[in-house]
């Protein structure tokens, strides 16, 4: 990769930087709060348990007759 290349890529990056450090302040200004992603597992609903649950019996269940 040629030094020109290389530059251009760093002159590219630096506006990407730009533009979010811009979009960053403004929400600093107006107060509005920075959405965080959640962390752990997801919940999953008594519904949904249950699936699971009917899933996996029928699973090994299907494990245990072949073996």
């Amino acid at each position: 990769m040629d030094l020109l290349e290389i530059i251009r890529q760093l002159y590219e990056e630096r506006k990407r930087l730009d533009r979010a450090i811009q979009a960053l302040e403004s929400m600093q200004e107006t107060g509005q709060p920075i959405a965080r992603k959640r962390r752990g597992r997801k919940s999953m609903s008594r519904e949904e348990r249950q699936r699971v649950s009917e899933r996996m019996r029928r699973y090994w269940a299907a494990r245990r007759s072949k073996g």
